[in-house]
């Protein structure tokens, strides 16, 4: 029993950091309505991660390999703060989910070069959850109390922007603009060191399934939070001991739980409003 809890405390401590950072930028994405913009950045990071691993010969979670992902998702969040500025015939949303799908092809190319493709793949989209180490998540702490300390200095200004964010973009002042720009690319921090420890679909999860959750029972930002961390750790928890009982996928796992989680809640709210 010592050594089954011994095994779960690392990915757990990692599950824990990633709900409270990626659930608070999910927050932020679905009052933005773009919900694919986060498995966006993420395939981005992955693409960076990817060609640093062939191109200079250096492990994917190298500082090399770190740098050049999170360079590719400042290209990313450059492009989509322009894109809401200059774009305006297509949707956002669009724009989004066309850059997603030229990410995950030129992922796909590059993977495609080198052997043990699958492993690679999975890797890519589930990441090794289970086997994450404490420098990994001492990585993340770091990042994510960074990242959370730049919200927390423009966190006024930041959530109008996200309460509003359905303006006339053609309009939009500069400093707009870079806030704007900001969040993007502290989103592609975060989800750089994230998608290191849980891999590109887990981190989506995580971003998107307990925000709707906490949108589905609360309006308030510090209550939806709330929900959020329990759902987060709830979750986490019965994924992971399910991918040791049976040994499934960690990441496979987690997801697979937090999925339970919003069908759950749907129902819920349902039987609530009803």
């Amino acid at each position: 029993m010592n050594g089954f809890f011994s095994l779960l405390a690392a990915p757990f401590a990692a599950c824990i950091l990633m709900t409270l950072m990626l659930g608070y930028l999910g927050m932020h994405i679905l009052k933005r309505d773009v919900i694919f913009v986060d498995i966006a950045l993420a395939q981005f990071a992955a693409v960076g991660a990817i060609a640093a691993h062939f191109a200079l010969g250096v492990h994917a979670d190298s500082p090399a390999a770190l740098s050049l992902a999170w360079g590719v998702t400042l290209l990313a969040s450059l492009f989509y703060t322009l894109a809401r500025r200059f774009i305006t015939s297509v949707p956002l949303e669009a724009v989004i989910g066309i850059s997603y799908a030229a990410a995950a092809s030129a992922a796909i190319f590059l993977i495609a070069k080198g052997s043990s493709g699958h492993m690679h793949i999975q890797q890519m989209l589930t990441g090794n959850l289970l086997w994450v180490q404490w420098k990994d998540i001492a990585l993340g702490a770091f990042v994510f109390a960074a990242s959370g300390l730049v919200f927390w200095i423009v966190r006024r200004p930041l959530h109008r922007l996200s309460d509003n964010y359905g303006a006339d973009a053609g309009r939009l002042k500069s400093g707009a603009l870079a806030l704007d720009f900001v969040f993007y690319a502290v989103c592609g921090a975060v989800i750089t060191v994230a998608v290191r420890m849980a891999g590109v679909l887990v981190v989506f999860c995580y971003l998107i399934i307990p925000a709707v959750v906490s949108a589905l029972f609360a309006g308030a930002w510090p209550i939806r939070f709330a929900i959020i961390a329990v759902v987060g750790a709830a979750a986490s928890l019965a994924g992971l001991a399910f991918a040791c009982q049976f040994d499934f996928s960690a990441g496979g796992s987690v997801a697979l739980f937090l999925g339970l989680a919003v069908v759950a809640a749907a129902m819920a709210a349902h039987i609530r409003r009803n």
